[in-house]
């Protein structure tokens, strides 16, 4: 080949020449290239924190800000900067990740206030994921296209929903789809994938969800699978419902196993007396097939409590067939009563009794069923019918032994997740609560690992590319906090309050909660997935 830097004959030196002068400029190339991005100026400098950046040891040390990325990560950094932040004696890390919500409708909202998700900012959650428990939308193209009209507080992505597909093609009947049916609801998925969802999500506990058997939610699930997507679930038996708590772990094994999709098990709990103490049973099962090449992961909220709706806690599920207006029905019919309030004294003694679910919405709001039941003089069963013919609230219910939350909790597959739901405090409370009760009081977990299993490590199973690490390069999703102060405010009796000790929070580099408080600056940005490449139109 000829040498471009001579014309003609070469002279005899000429090779060695050119090798020596372009190792010279390249390592020219290499110092200019390198100081000005050391020295050029940070829009931010957060200065003398102790920094976990998601995979190191923690260090005093800094990380500088330029635009939406992370410029710099290290001790003693020399960076000029617009702004100092002083974090001297606080935790910088990198933004949580919550990979279990239904703030779906928040983010939506016409309210500018509800859409920059306050609850969240003020623990450090700077990214959400929607449409869980199978209630993701169709069209996700849409849900992902809300934030350019209005803007968000929060990074978001999003599932597309067994339970929305399955309700739009069959109904809230109790019968297997059609071959067509079948196919039109796969296409559904397929059409989802390709325009970012997440996954596909399912709630196989709640009606019309439980009616499917396990071979139509592999065939669905496998779209989502060869575009590159996971398969979150609320399994089809958290207790002793139905198939059990072991079985509906097995079933979500087998459904990732013969779909060839990754395993999302959400909210993973031991819920309701009959099952409290097998948590180690359920992790020996997952971890067998984790040996066994199923990529398989959980996540978790820490709270003895769990949050769904009255009709869920307690209705059978044949009783469900046909939606609401079937249920009606059947609360007057008279040939109906026996196996009706059979079922639910049965559903309720799992749940632990009457003075352990508590209503936190609507008219009964923040009292008992028993309180309720003893307030009308008739029993929780005949309260909880008159209940739910006013409305399905939800509800809170006291089921879960602290043993199981432990044990999950120290699996290093095992995510923090809120479920974040309407009257329960986990949306307000849910990461500052298990960084202050069983990473510092109790000891359950170490800071480390609450930081890295609430950020890093989802961001890494989920494949959410520049996020969950303070790095350079990284997005500046950043979360900085008191290590005395930061703790949940959120009760049962008052779930609402925002969390203490959150000094300083970052989406995108920009600034969302300053000196402690919220900026209003809506930083947010959605995550679409990026499918498999050749497998969308």
């Amino acid at each position: 080949m000829t040498d471009p830097v001579f014309v003609g004959p070469k002279p005899a030196y000429a090779g060695a020449m050119t090798i020596r002068t372009l190792a010279i400029l390249g390592s020219l190339c290499a110092t200019l290239l390198s100081t000005p991005l050391a020295a050029a100026p940070a829009d931010l400098l957060i200065r003398g924190g102790t920094v976990y950046t998601g995979s190191d040891a923690p260090f005093i040390g800094d990380v500088a800000i330029r635009g939406d990325r992370i410029s710099q990560v290290g001790r003693h950094l020399t960076v000029q900067a617009k702004r100092v932040i002083d974090a001297s004696g606080k935790i910088v890390a990198p933004g949580f990740i919550d990979p279990h919500t239904h703030m779906g409708g928040d983010l939506a909202s016409d309210d500018p206030a509800k859409r920059l998700i306050p609850a969240f900012l003020m623990q450090g959650v700077t990214t959400a994921f929607i449409g869980n428990d199978g209630g993701g939308a169709i069209d996700v193209a849409a849900v992902l296209g809300s934030a350019r009209t209005k803007p968000v507080g929060i990074n978001y992505a999003t599932y597309t929903g067994f339970g929305t597909i399955r309700e739009k093609v069959v109904g809230e009947a109790d019968r297997a789809p059609t071959p067509a049916e079948l196919a039109r609801m796969r296409a559904m998925v397929a059409d989802a994938m390709c325009h970012g969802a997440l996954g596909l999500s399912t709630g196989l506990f709640y009606a019309p969800q439980s009616f499917s058997k396990t071979d139509e939610v592999v065939a669905l699930a496998a779209e989502a699978g060869k575009r590159g997507g996971t398969y979150d679930s609320h399994i089809r038996d958290e207790s002793s419902y139905t198939v059990g708590l072991k079985a509906a772990v097995d079933e979500a094994i087998a459904i990732g196993r013969d779909a060839h999709v990754p395993i999302h098990i959400s909210h993973i709990k031991a819920l309701g007396v009959d099952v409290q103490g097998e948590a180690p049973d359920i992790i020996a099962r997952i971890e067998a097939a984790q040996r066994a090449g199923i990529d398989i992961t959980a996540s978790q909220y820490p709270w003895s409590a769990s949050g769904t709706s009255l009709v869920a806690s307690l209705i059978p599920l044949w009783a469900q067939d046909g939606g609401r207006p079937a249920l009606l029905k059947r609360f007057d019919d008279p040939a109906l009563q026996a196996r009706l309030r059979a079922g639910m004294v049965e559903n309720l003694r799992k749940r632990g009794g009457a003075e352990k679910l508590l209503i936190v919405e609507g008219p009964f709001k923040n009292r008992t069923l028993a309180g309720v039941a003893k307030s009308r003089s008739v029993d929780p069963i005949a309260a909880a019918i008159a209940v739910i013919r006013i409305a399905d609230p939800a509800t809170v219910s006291f089921n879960q032994s602290e043993a199981d939350i432990a044990a999950f909790m120290r699996r290093p597959w095992v995510m923090t997740d809120s479920d974040a739901s309407s009257g329960h405090p986990r949306v307000y409370g849910t990461f500052a609560r298990k960084y202050a009760k069983y990473a510092v009081a109790d000891h359950v977990i170490s800071v480390r690992d609450f930081i890295e299993r609430s950020s890093a490590v989802t961001a890494d199973w989920f494949h959410l590319a520049g996020r969950g690490h303070l790095k350079p390069g990284a997005f500046a999703d950043i979360v900085v906090f008191d290590p005395k102060t930061y703790a949940a405010q959120a009760t049962y009796e008052q779930p609402t309050r925002l969390a203490s000790g959150v000094q300083t929070v970052l989406v995108n580099g920009e600034i969302a909660v300053d000196h402690g408080a919220l900026t209003g600056r809506a930083a947010g940005r959605p995550l679409p997935h990026r499918p498999t490449p050749g497998t969308c139109p």
